[in-house]
């Protein structure tokens, strides 16, 4: 990224415009009606989409108080996702078209390029994280991990940068975690298997991607144009994390949420080019190692609250900048069904 594009892009600008409180408070009369619910009637709220915005966080808010059921039981929800052979990445034809869409907020030809060619692979079944993992399950690891003293060294922080001076947000218990290395979610799901006795780890690029767009491939989890009321990302006008799944209308074709927005979320792989693709040497790799190779960098899926909707793709392939701009998080993911997944969903 040079300090030119960097200085007048939109997509690298820090601060968005304000949020609006009047359009996140809720009416007093919805205030009232959300007080009155029970955490699991408070569970259907966040995620009913006949419910205004301001409603849905309302609702999340207070089950990040009181304890949000869907998020804290003792193993994560899934959905299953059918394996075979899938469809993933972007034909080179369209390669011009998604530039100029998203030309207006930054986005560069090179950076869809690594979306190219549009090729098969052969997904067995598994199960993804129906939501991302939260900062509540995030402390829940710290603490049994002993990784919440300070005796670790100090350049190599474990709690997320996004927990100002290291303090747990109980308040947002039910948001995505994020500010967090690979190694961290790959220490977190180390941790989950052991605790649980079953083996979890990180999606896949396609095992993501597949979740997000289906076996119809869209371009977003929710379909293939661009909606702002879908997704928290910077368009929503939030320019913060959420609780969990209060974005429904953004769910994918397995039931998913977030895949579009919140935070970016890290996946199992390492950037490489598709085959009969090409190695774009980005921002993300810029700096090439001492032999020659180019500077390996953990992919990152999804979109964010802080940046705009062209990351809420479902072929987006990126990673995290050095940059206040990418908090990024994580969910899970099993080749092996879930103690008490039921067979139907």
């Amino acid at each position: 990224m040079t300090a030119p594009r960097a200085a007048t892009a939109p997509h690298f600008r820090e601060q968005a415009a304000l949020a609006d409180p009047r359009a996140l408070r809720p009416r007093p009369e919805d205030a009232a009606r959300i007080a009155a619910l029970t955490p699991a009637e408070l569970a259907v709220t966040v995620e009913n989409p006949a419910e205004p915005l301001a409603v849905r966080l309302a609702a999340g808010g207070l089950l990040a108080l009181v304890g949000d059921p869907r998020t804290e039981g003792a193993l994560p929800v899934t959905r299953a996702v059918s394996g075979g052979t899938v469809r993933i990445g972007l034909e080179p034809g369209h390669l011009d078209a998604v530039t100029d869409a998203w030309a207006r907020v930054g986005v560069e030809r090179e950076w869809i390029e690594k979306e190219t060619p549009a090729h098969t692979v052969e997904l067995a079944d598994y199960w993804i994280g129906a939501y991302p993992v939260t900062n509540a399950e995030y402390r829940a690891f710290l603490a049994a991990t002993d990784r919440l003293s300070f005796r670790d060294r100090l350049d190599r922080p474990d709690r997320p940068t996004t927990w100002y001076l290291g303090a747990y947000p109980y308040d947002r218990a039910n948001h995505p975690v994020a500010g967090v290395r690979p190694e961290d979610a790959d220490a977190y799901v180390s941790w989950l298997s052991e605790r649980t006795g079953h083996p979890w780890r990180l999606p896949g690029e396609a095992e993501w991607e597949y979740a997000a767009g289906g076996p119809l491939g869209l371009e977003f989890p929710w379909g293939d144009a661009f909606d702002p009321a879908a997704a928290n990302t910077r368009e929503a006008g939030v320019h913060t994390t959420t609780p969990v799944g209060a974005f429904p209308a953004g769910r994918s074709p397995f039931g998913v949420f977030d895949l579009g927005g919140n935070v970016e979320e890290f996946v199992a792989d390492t950037y490489r080019p598709y085959r009969g693709g090409r190695f774009v040497a980005d921002d993300l790799a810029v700096a090439p190692l001492p032999d020659g190779t180019a500077r390996e960098y953990r992919v990152a899926r999804g979109g964010s609250f802080s940046r705009f909707g062209d990351l809420a793709r479902t072929r987006r392939r990126h990673g995290a900048f050095p940059s206040p701009l990418y908090p990024v998080g994580f969910r899970l993911a099993t080749g092996t069904r879930p103690p008490h997944q039921p067979k139907e969903q």
